[in-house]
């Protein structure tokens, strides 16, 4: 069995703007495979997020192919593809997306309902305390700091036990200790779980610490950086 997880040929991402296309993402070939910690970096502008919703079924193609767990899915429906990532994708996003009105718990729990999996407690507590939020488990995000906000957004997302974690600029609204504590966790669970990492990032210094760099300008891929070996896309 393949372990390669997401297989891009040549993607594609148009958007129209009143009479001018924007090519956000073009002929992008990327497989990611499994327990592989990417960080897709790029200034702003550059297609970082739209690699990664693409990536994560989050948003569709405009042209080339895309494969995820060795089944295309370039053509399928907003609502199989809603399936496949309730069933192996985790989010996570710069701005948190917390409901403000549920606690710790109940916000790390939603996605199991979502997915109309059984709502087990145990497990959402497990991870809470997991990323260090033991004590915050009643506790309602506006009682919360950026830092721990993100925590348990990285337990929500990992609730549903997923094959790959997409995690949009994470640390983005934290400060550089915290940013640090963060990058530091889903470092962890790449490392000591096994579980595939897929990032954007502004931060040099976070990036460089992931297995493969994928660097963009303008859509296109630049160049690849793996193990220390540095080599140029042609």
């Amino acid at each position: 069995m393949t372990d390669i997880l997401i297989k891009a040929q040549k993607i594609i991402k148009t958007y129209k703007l009143l009479a001018e296309e924007i090519n956000a993402v073009r002929d992008v070939d990327l497989e990611i495979r499994q327990g592989e910690f990417i960080a897709i970096m790029g200034p702003s502008g550059s297609g970082k997020t739209t690699l990664l919703d693409i990536l994560g079924c989050l948003d569709k193609v405009s042209g080339g192919k895309l494969e995820v767990l060795g089944k295309d899915v370039s053509l399928l429906k907003e609502s199989s593809l809603v399936n496949i990532r309730r069933r192996n994708m985790g989010f996570v996003f710069q701005d948190f997306l917390l409901i403000p009105t549920l606690t710790a718990l109940e916000n790390v729990k939603l996605p199991l309902l979502f997915a109309g999996l059984r709502e087990e407690s145990e497990k959402a507590i497990g991870l809470l305390q997991k990323v260090g939020l033991a004590h915050r488990i009643n506790h309602l995000p506006k009682e919360m700091s950026g830092g721990e906000k993100q925590r348990v957004a990285i337990a929500r997302a990992l609730v549903a036990s997923p094959k790959i974690l997409f995690a949009d600029e994470p640390t983005g609204n934290l400060d550089t200790k915290t940013g640090k504590e963060i990058f530091q966790i889903l470092k962890e669970l790449n490392q000591k779980d096994g579980l595939t990492v897929v990032l954007t990032t502004h931060n040099n210094e976070l990036g460089s610490q992931a297995s493969r760099i994928i660097y963009l300008r303008d859509g296109v891929i630049i160049s690849r950086e793996e193990s220390g070996c540095h080599s140029r896309s042609v």
